[in-house]
C-alpha cells in the first residue's frame, strides 16, 4: 500500500478535475508518451508517479476542459510586436487588453491565474460546451497563443530553471468569455475560388483578381530592406479586403505572400505572422468585386 502524497501542487491541480501527467524534472517536456490519454486525477496514481522522482506537473488541457490562454514575453531585443502595433504594447498581456479594447469587452483578468519563468501569464477558462477549440499560436495576436484539444500547460508548482511557476490569481476558472470564444472557433469561410482558378481564367472579373494579386506580389518582390515587412503587411491588408469578401482564398494568398517574403529573406514564420496580421486587418473591409451580367 502506497503511503506516499504528491507534492501540493499535483494534488490540488487534481482536486480541480484537472487531469496532471508528469513533465521532465526542470523541464516543460512530457516524462511519458500518450500524456494525454494517461493524464489522471487518480490519487493513488499520482502518489505512484511523483514517489519515483520529482516530476514537474502538465495539465491535458482537453481532458480537463480547459481553455488557458498563454501571454507570452519577448525573448531578447530582435522580439518586437509586428508593425502597426500601437506603442505601449509590449507583451501577450498588453496584445489581449488592446484586443479586448478592440471588441469593447473587459480585459478578462478574473480567473486562475498562474505566472510562467519567463514573466509571461497563463489564464485558465473552463471550455466552452459542444466547440471543439484547439490550440493556436499567434491567431488572437502577438505572443498570444491558446492550449485547448490537444494540448497541455505546465502547471504551478513546476520549476524550470530553478524558478517556479505559482499561482498570482487563486480562483476558480471562469468561463472562456464568448467574445474570445467567437475568435477561436475555426471560421466558417464565404465559399472562396483558389487563386489559380483567378489567375488563369480568361473573363474581365478574373483578371481584374489575377492583377490585383499580381500587383501586391510585385509590391513585396521591389520592397528594399528594412522596408520588406512593412510591404508585406501592406499586401496583406489589400488581399485580405478581398479574402474577406469571399473573392479570393486565405490560404492560397498567404501561401503565395509567404512564398515572395521568404524568398526576399524573410524568415517564414515572421512572415507568416506579418501575413495573419495584414489578413486580420484587411478583413474588417471585405471588398467584393462588382459582376457584370455575361
Amino acid at each position: 500500500m502506497h503511503h506516499n502524497t504528491p507534492p501540493p501542487a499535483i494534488l490540488q491541480s487534481a482536486e480541480k478535475g484537472w487531469l496532471v501527467f508528469p513533465l521532465v524534472p526542470g523541464a516543460k517536456r512530457p516524462a511519458v508518451r500518450s500524456w494525454e490519454s494517461r493524464a489522471t486525477t487518480d490519487h493513488d496514481r499520482l502518489a505512484r508517479c511523483w514517489s519515483a522522482g520529482p516530476y514537474n506537473v502538465g495539465i491535458a488541457t482537453g481532458p480537463s476542459r480547459l481553455v488557458v490562454v498563454d501571454l507570452d514575453v519577448p525573448k531578447g531585443d530582435q522580439d518586437h510586436p509586428p508593425v502597426r502595433t500601437p506603442a505601449g504594447v509590449t507583451d501577450g498581456a498588453d496584445a489581449l487588453g488592446l484586443l479586448a479594447e478592440e471588441h469593447g469587452e473587459r480585459y478578462p483578468s478574473d480567473t486562475y491565474t498562474v505566472r510562467s519563468v519567463s514573466g509571461g501569464l497563463h489564464l485558465y477558462f473552463t471550455a466552452p460546451s459542444g466547440t471543439e477549440l484547439r490550440n493556436t499560436a499567434g491567431k488572437l495576436g502577438w505572443k498570444i497563443d491558446t492550449r485547448a484539444n490537444g494540448g497541455y500547460v505546465v502547471g504551478a508548482g513546476s520549476t524550470v530553471g530553478g524558478r517556479p511557476y505559482r499561482v498570482v490569481h487563486e480562483a476558480p476558472p471562469a468561463p472562456l468569455p464568448s467574445w474570445l470564444a467567437k475568435l477561436l472557433v475555426p471560421a466558417a469561410l464565404p465559399p472562396q475560388r483558389p487563386l489559380d482558378v483567378a489567375l488563369s481564367a480568361a473573363n474581365g472579373l478574373d483578371r481584374y483578381l489575377a492583377a490585383a494579386v499580381a500587383g501586391e506580389i510585385q509590391r513585396v518582390k521591389q520592397a528594399v530592406e528594412g522596408n520588406r515587412n512593412n510591404a508585406l503587411y501592406q499586401a496583406a491588408v489589400a488581399l485580405g479586403q478581398l479574402v474577406a469578401g469571399g473573392e479570393l482564398a486565405g490560404s492560397d494568398v498567404t501561401t503565395k505572400l509567404v512564398a515572395e517574403a521568404v524568398g526576399k529573406g524573410l524568415h517564414e514564420s515572421d512572415a507568416r505572422r506579418t501575413v495573419a496580421s495584414g489578413l486580420r486587418a484587411g478583413s474588417r473591409k471585405p471588398r467584393t468585386v462588382t459582376r457584370r451580367a455575361a
